[in-house]
């Protein structure tokens, strides 16, 4: 389905979001994805460092 879209059909969608939604919209639902994409990286880390605590705590019983 997406195959067929070129770079006209792109721009064509982006010049139709940014009519519907405005700059100022737009802009702010971007700033509300990077807060995500930095809140599920803090994620992602807090959790692999919990595991390694927990590796090293069975490590430590052993």
């Amino acid at each position: 389905m997406l195959n067929n879209i070129g770079p006209m059909g792109l721009i064509l969608i982006a010049v139709v979001v940014l009519v519907l939604f405005g700059r100022g919209k737009i802009s702010s639902i971007m700033g509300e994805v990077g807060k995500g994409i930095t809140s599920f990286k803090k994620g992602i880390k807090d959790g692999e460092e919990s595991i390694a605590d927990v590796k090293s705590d069975e490590k430590d019983k052993v």
